[in-house]
């Protein structure tokens, strides 16, 4: 099946594209580790169409993202239609994703994300207006319904590839379910036998062999990583391991981890800035990295209080102390 982006790789590893998260800095430390395809988190199209510049900022990236697409949202098809139009022209992605699936509650109040799963017509108006504005592929990204009682995943896969979609990524979740439960993945499988056009799972890829489990249940086109890959972009080398039937590599070790989590934060600062700000909203990867380590609570409540990276160097540093001595 035909993928509609810039990538020879057959069953694509993709970083889903999540607020705060999928940042330039992580988007790149997961390019190293292996993400075929990178997104930007979801974008308000009334806020670029504006010209807000934070919003603006959000689009932006460096060469060594590509092949990456911009994701937006929104519930005015003129709004949407124009911000296609600007992050074509002024940004240039591989593709323009469309965000039909955030449940966030101020995003959903404006109709926007998941909301607009309760007017399917609006989807459909929506879907038409990026696809006329622009010559990128524009592709979706969705839930399996607006609540059990709505849960439809096939029809509304189907009338999203009908107004134009080329490709199709499901997070086999309501909106109602949040991000609690279980994801279905046997609607993905559904969605694939109904659906012409590249379809993407996504929702519960907590491990490597998540990846391929996913793959042989659902015979999706690829496999979209989201909470799976915090503090964690090595699920995307093991994925691209097993894939290619063969051996993960070993679990990263405390060295490891701490290398990765301070060239992530070296990114931060340069992508960022080096600010406070930069600092405390980069606590969360900090601790993020430390999962799983012995003595993890502790070190992640030093974490959590750094007032700079060099802060956080010196705390790993202590924490590797022990061990040093012993080798």
């Amino acid at each position: 099946m035909q993928l509609p982006w810039h990538t020879s790789i057959d069953f694509p590893l993709i970083l889903a594209p999540m607020a705060g998260v999928s940042e330039p800095p992580f988007r790149q430390i997961c390019r190293q580790l292996g993400a075929d395809l990178l997104m930007t988190e979801f974008l308000s199209a009334e806020a670029i169409r504006r010209g807000i510049r934070r919003t603006l900022e959000g689009a932006e990236f460096e060469s060594v993202e590509r092949p990456i697409g911009v994701q937006i949202y929104g519930a005015d098809p003129d709004a949407m239609a124009r911000a296609t139009a600007i992050v074509t022209e002024e940004y240039q992605p591989e593709f323009i994703d469309i965000n039909f699936g955030c449940p966030v509650k101020k995003v959903v109040q404006r109709n926007g994300g998941s909301g607009c799963l309760r007017d399917m017509e609006l989807v459909g108006r929506i879907i038409r207006g990026c696809v006329g504005a622009t010559h990128l592929p524009v592709t979706v990204k969705t839930r399996s319904g607006w609540s059990e009682e709505c849960r439809q995943p096939v029809e509304i896969a189907l009338r999203m590839q009908d107004a134009g979609a080329k490709a199709f990524t499901l997070h086999a979740r309501t909106r109602t379910q949040m991000f609690g439960g279980r994801a279905n993945w046997d609607e993905i499988a559904r969605v694939v036998e109904a659906l012409e056009i590249p379809v993407i799972g996504n929702g519960d890829i907590q491990s490597s062999a998540d990846v391929i489990r996913m793959r042989d249940h659902t015979r999706c086109a690829g496999a979209m990583i989201g909470r799976g890959s915090f503090g964690n972009p090595w699920i995307f080398r093991d994925a691209r391991a097993l894939l290619d039937a063969q051996p993960p590599g070993p679990a990263p070790t405390a060295v490891e981890r701490f290398g990765v989590a301070l060239e992530h934060a070296r990114l931060a600062i340069r992508l960022q800035g080096d600010s406070r700000k930069t600092v405390i909203e980069f606590r969360k990867h900090l601790g993020w990295y430390t999962k799983g380590l012995p003595g993890a609570a502790a070190l992640r409540e030093r974490l959590f209080q750094v007032e700079s990276m060099a802060e956080a160097e010196r705390i790993f540093q202590d924490y590797l102390e022990p061990a040093l001595q012993l080798a």
